[in-house]
């Protein structure tokens, strides 16, 4: 006698009404089942679709940017500098040639809010002369080591030397080191920009060695290393200025002289 296949009785009752219910419900449970995402699935979903959200914005603030209100194009560079976005420094870089300085303005701004992805693209930029100036600004912008080198560079041109000085002020301590070792360069223009910059970051770890420029043989180089240190402030800074009372130069001796007597002043007024 032949046996059953081990099968569930009601397998075999197709015929009765609630044998087939049973079966038709454990069907439509299981392709139910199959057919809903895993919840394994449901954040990368969730992040394909804010990716495609993102990319629209990105794609619509662009379009902007050639809108004939010189409003909603600035508006359109603060947005494109607020999502930071690696998709934005092309668009953004050419928008530095805008007809309108407010413009231009705020494209700066927008770069160094994108900040390290922006820095490749400006370097390059600094090859165009129209827009050197910008560019530069916009490098001081971007805490990024890489902004470094084109900025010291840009310190023994004539024309952007002081532009370079301000974007490593606005650096501000990444660029301590590298101002320090432009204190012996054998260009005097860039020792006195190095001085300058130093005078403004009034990082303590320059002051030995702006005390050290005060031996500079050039005047001014003496005469803006002492400026420096009274921007400094340290009392180490202020007696190391006073054997300069007897420069060779007039000029140095002259501010020198106004130098220690504005400490003074300063001095006697914070202990009254």
């Amino acid at each position: 006698m032949t046996e059953k296949p081990d099968q569930p009785d009601d397998f075999f009752m197709s015929d009765a009404p609630e044998a087939t219910d049973a079966l038709a419900d454990r069907m439509s449970d299981a392709l139910t089942k199959s057919a809903e995402p895993s919840s394994s699935d449901a954040p990368a979903a969730e992040a394909v679709l804010e990716e495609e959200k993102v990319k629209d914005e990105i794609d619509i603030q662009i379009d902007l940017l050639k809108d004939p209100d010189w409003t909603a194009r600035r508006e359109a560079v603060v947005t494109l500098g607020e999502m930071g976005d690696e998709r934005c420094v092309e668009p953004l870089v050419s928008a530095l040639r805008d007809g309108d300085w407010q413009v231009r303005e705020a494209v700066i701004e927008a770069l160094g809010q994108v900040g390290s992805p922006a820095v490749e693209r400006l370097v390059k930029m600094l090859r165009d002369w129209d827009l050197r100036k910008s560019v530069i600004r916009a490098l001081g912008k971007i805490k990024d080591e890489r902004v470094l080198d084109p900025l010291m560079q840009q310190l023994q041109n004539d024309e952007f030397k002081h532009d370079a000085t301000e974007a490593l002020i606005e650096l501000g301590q990444p660029a301590v080191e590298r101002l320090v070792g432009a204190l012996k360069h054998k260009d005097e223009g860039v020792r006195q920009q190095a001085i300058i910059a130093l005078g403004r970051i009034k990082d303590a770890t320059a002051l030995d060695p702006l005390i050290e420029m005060l031996k500079d043989p050039d005047w001014f180089s003496r005469l803006t290393a002492a400026a420096a240190l009274e921007k400094i402030g340290d009392e180490r800074g202020r007696e190391a200025i006073r054997p300069l009372m007897k420069d060779p130069d007039m000029v140095v001796r002259m501010r020198i002289e106004r130098i220690l007597a504005a400490w003074k002043k300063n001095k006697a007024t914070a202990n009254a």
